[in-house]
């Protein structure tokens, strides 16, 4: 099995859609950092998993620089998010979504 990580940062906003008070309700923003995990048992017709500059496009195609609730139908947390990107990338099975040093979701496919 082959396995690679790409980290990427992108700037982006959000607002949660909440049960409760608070503070991330309102628009807010992140400087977050995306980990994206992928994983093949062949490597592609130019040796590679896929293209790191692939992976780092979708991403910040995704969310770089974008007003995250416009763009999905769902409550942009940070486990929302994290699962959203494993779903856009090629053979990806992993996503760490860190929004600040101290928050970090992962999702992991089964």
């Amino acid at each position: 099995m082959y396995y690679v990580e790409k980290r990427i940062e992108v700037a982006m906003a959000h607002r949660l859609c909440l049960t409760y008070e608070s503070k991330c309700s309102h628009l807010h923003g992140h400087n977050a950092i995306v980990t994206v995990y992928c994983k093949s048992e062949t490597l592609n017709e130019n040796g590679m998993v896929v293209d790191f500059s692939t992976v780092k496009d979708i991403v910040k195609g995704l969310l770089d620089h974008q007003y995250v609730n416009d763009k999905v139908d769902f409550n942009p947390t940070a486990e929302n998010l994290a699962r959203w990107i494993c779903e856009q990338v090629p053979n990806c099975y992993k996503v760490t979504f860190q929004e600040s040093r101290d928050n970090i979701a992962t999702y992991e496919k089964e």
